[in-house]
């Protein structure tokens, strides 16, 4: 005799177990990002973040390693929300445009958290590996198609190395945010766009 299977639930009316987990998870980045625009990563706890959300941390640490990963992922969502992919039928413009809002986020209470993870990489191996995978493969991958659009319309020399250039359009900016010994605004995003391109233009 076969096992009765069991029924799904009716169209529109979603599992209970699942959206409590949903709106958990959402509690608990949304209370990450909050305290994270006030304190440092090294400040805020797990302890913190669970009181904020009201969800147990015992559940925190069911889904995230620490509180880093949790950021990681609160940071994601803000990013990805703060900083899309132009498409302005202009590489040069697309790079200059997605710059000045990469910059206007790094710059921001919120993206100030970038160079708290890189302290963390240094002495974290899993955060690292992970920090490459998540942020760093999956944002090179969305600026990879402004470059490839680029070249598909005859704008950009094909014999260029893509992965250099993308080091150099986004490197200045990484740099300046750990040393502090320049500006970075939307003129310095612009001048660092033209800069490049100028050795790269079909």
């Amino acid at each position: 005799m076969k096992p009765v299977s069991k029924l799904a639930p009716p169209p529109g009316v979603k599992r209970r177990g699942r959206q409590r987990s949903v709106e958990a998870q959402s509690a608990i980045l949304s209370a990450t990002c909050q305290l994270l625009e006030k304190k440092c990563l090294r400040d805020v706890t797990a302890e913190a973040i669970a009181h904020r959300s009201g969800v147990s941390k015992a559940t925190i640490y069911k889904w995230w390693p620490n509180k880093a990963f949790v950021a990681l992922d609160a940071f994601l969502i803000r990013m990805n929300r703060d900083v899309p992919t132009p498409n302005t039928g202009s590489a040069q413009r697309d790079f200059t445009e997605q710059l000045k809002s990469l910059i206007h986020f790094y710059t921001s209470p919120a993206g100030r958290l970038y160079c708290q993870f890189i302290a963390e990489c240094q002495s974290d191996p899993a955060f690292l590996a992970v920090f490459r995978e998540r942020f760093l493969q999956s944002r090179r991958n969305d600026v990879r198609v402004m470059w490839q659009q680029g070249i598909a319309r005859g704008e950009i020399r094909s014999d260029v190395d893509g992965e250099i250039v993308l080091d150099l359009i986004y490197g200045p900016v990484v740099f300046r945010l750990l040393t502090g010994h320049g500006v970075l605004n939307d003129r310095q995003a612009e001048a660092i766009v033209a800069a490049v391109f100028s050795g790269i233009k079909a």
